[in-house]
């Protein structure tokens, strides 16, 4: 249809321009015998002689044609001379004016019709090309979703290569048998889910589950971004969100998947301070295709965001997102099976034991894992080796948590005496502490902007509860303090360093929060104090507004300065009962650099130090 208005467009234009242009060329040709060109002097001599006999001069008095007595023509460029006309009547010369030529006047009106015709008929075909999609030109395509189609989806990715989150899986298991096997569940009175929303910290897993739900299900896969939704021009993004829905309904059943949603899904403001209304109407557009007056029967939306919390109420209610996934960080039996699935194309040596290295690394999400060993291959290809050993895991570890060694900065043998004992400070305090995280390796080699560090393998039950009780905070207080209280011993008051600044501000947001938030005050008993104030703007709490009055601001300040002195007071006594162990720590670590959990554990055994005596 389009082709065949682009022809009649076409040949109407051809036929106009054959009309109006074809007349000049035709009627322009001069049949007239060709004319001698003769000087004005000439042509003057020639009139006082009585040799003209007629002169007929052009429309702009530029020219003349000249025929002299004999019938022989010539033509003149004729100068601004007003006694002209005077001396050519004096002798009797014919003198006669050409008319000016004018176009007919169907000729005139068509020509001053052809540019408003040109520019009507290249609108019109911008307006069919338009809505026959754009075709190649960019322009055009503002409007359309850029969201990626496999109708058969390829991803090479299964549920075989999803690892750690069995939880996640079983829930988008049971949506892809529903896309298979949608008899079994409408048996029962079932009815399809119109949205999984995956939730978690980011490097879980969420893209990759759902690339594997493309891969399971068989149908029809729609990928996008949110913030492929959203451009600078006004409707766009409603625009690409009914395209995208169009086309899913054209190929349903089929899985929508919306990456980072967030970016469209935000909380909508209060109408102060303007705001940007194109990402609101997006988001408007958005509801309503989810769950409107017209129902997306066949069609599942998957999104995954690591930011729930700024996204909007209507958006995640059911009907919308009936169902909430969580993808959170694997458990220590997850980690396993994440770097045996990672460790597949890896050549590792016989001494690699990845349950040990699953225990190591509490916390760490499968992005984590992934790169660890990336990390541990390239360090041995770097080394020259064939295989990864052990070396290259622990060298990888400690890269990911603290950044590469710089073994090429030069220290002095002072600085490198006061690290040791900042270092072996914060060891042998954790170490002798009840109830806390037991030492990994001890290291003055320096890593990022830290001269030294002290490594502590976290509990796994902590790391997956997240509950931290009182004594373990007090702890903690005491090991960040332990490097400051040795430098206070070893080099006295005056020659204390800046070293321990991260350690104070560690030490003094442990305390308040232990105040404020966990109700952990002897005074002030079990009370949270400063209520979240949310951004308006940004649909985050950025700020605690303060609910209390002054007094109750200088009796946090009195508990949070007791709690620190109580922790000081702790790594002192521990350091300065243990000053012996404490100076041979320090010259094993000027000595090797590095001293790791067996070696510190043989000194203590060593030595007779329990941890009992210091509860």
């Amino acid at each position: 249809m389009n082709k065949r208005w682009r022809n009649i467009g076409l040949t109407a234009l051809l036929v106009l321009a054959i009309v109006v242009i074809a007349p000049a060329f035709l009627g322009g040709g001069n049949t007239q015998q060709e004319a001698r060109t003769m000087r004005y002097s000439d042509f003057v001599e020639a009139v006082e002689d009585n040799q003209i006999s007629r002169v007929l001069i052009s429309p702009d008095r530029g020219t003349a044609q000249v025929v002299e007595n004999d019938g022989r023509r010539a033509q003149v460029n004729l100068a601004p001379d007003k006694e002209l006309l005077g001396l050519l009547t004096q002798h009797d010369v014919d003198i006669a004016v050409q008319p000016t030529r004018q176009a007919p006047a169907w000729q005139q009106a068509a020509g001053s019709l052809i540019f408003p015709l040109l520019l009507l008929g290249g609108l019109f075909f911008l307006f069919r090309r338009a809505q026959g999609g754009g075709g190649g030109n960019p322009a055009m395509q503002f409007g359309k979703s850029k969201a990626r189609v496999q109708m058969e989806p390829s991803t090479q990715v299964t549920f075989t290569d999803v690892a750690g989150i069995e939880g996640a899986k079983l829930e988008l298991t049971e949506v892809v048998d529903f896309l298979k096997n949608p008899d079994r569940f409408t048996a029962v009175g079932a009815k399809i889910p119109k949205g999984v929303l995956l939730v978690g910290p980011p490097g879980t897993g969420k893209t990759l589950l759902a690339k594997a739900v493309a891969g399971e299900a068989g149908v029809p896969f729609f990928s996008i971004s949110g913030s492929e939704f959203v451009e600078m021009f006004v409707g766009v993004g409603a625009s690409r969100v009914r395209d995208l829905f169009e086309q899913a309904k054209k190929n349903a059943p089929c899985i929508v998947f919306i990456d980072e949603i967030d970016a469209v899904g935000r909380q909508r403001g209060a109408g102060l301070g303007g705001g940007n209304d194109e990402r609101e109407q997006t988001l408007n557009q958005l509801l309503t295709e989810m769950d409107g007056f017209e129902g997306n029967t066949g069609i599942i939306i998957v999104a995954a965001t690591n930011r729930p919390d700024v996204l909007d109420a209507a958006l995640m209610r059911p009907g919308r997102f009936d169902r909430q996934v969580t993808v959170d960080r694997p458990d220590y039996a997850g980690r396993l099976q994440i770097l045996n699935v990672h460790a597949r194309g890896k050549t590792l040596s016989k001494d690699v034991d990845l349950d040990k290295v699953a225990r190591r690394t509490p916390g760490y999400t499968g992005a984590d894992l992934a790169n660890l060993l990336n990390e541990a291959a390239i360090l041995a290809a770097r080394r020259e080796l064939t295989e990864v050993s052990n070396d290259e895991i622990s060298d990888a570890i400690e890269r990911v948590m603290a950044g590469p060694e710089k073994k090429d900065r030069v220290m002095s043998e002072r600085r490198k005496r006061l690290v040791a004992y900042h270092e072996a400070g914060h060891a042998l305090v954790g170490a002798l502490m009840p109830d806390y995280d037991p030492v990994q390796k001890i290291s003055i080699i320096p890593r990022g902007n830290a001269g030294g560090l002290t490594f502590f393998t976290p509990s796994e039950e902590r790391m997956e509860s997240g509950l931290y009780s009182r004594a373990y905070l007090q702890n903690q207080m005491a090991v960040a303090l332990g490097g400051r209280v040795a430098e206070e011993i070893v080099y006295g008051e005056d020659e204390v360093t800046t070293g321990a600044s991260n350690d104070l501000q560690q030490v003094a947001s442990t305390a308040r929060q232990m105040i404020t938030r966990f109700g952990m005050s002897d005074t002030l008993g079990p009370v949270a104090l400063g209520r979240a104030q949310g951004g308006m703007f940004l649909g985050r709490d950025i700020a605690a507004e303060r609910d209390f009055s002054e007094d109750t601001a200088a009796t946090i300040d009195q508990e949070v300065s007791e709690l620190v002195d109580v922790a000081y007071k702790r790594a002192t006594k521990v350091l300065v009962d243990n000053r012996a162990v404490l100076d041979e720590l320090a010259d094993m670590l000027v000595e090797q650099e590095t001293v790791d959990a067996e070696e510190l554990q043989e000194l203590l055994i060593t030595r007779d130090v329990r941890v009992a005596e210091y509860i």
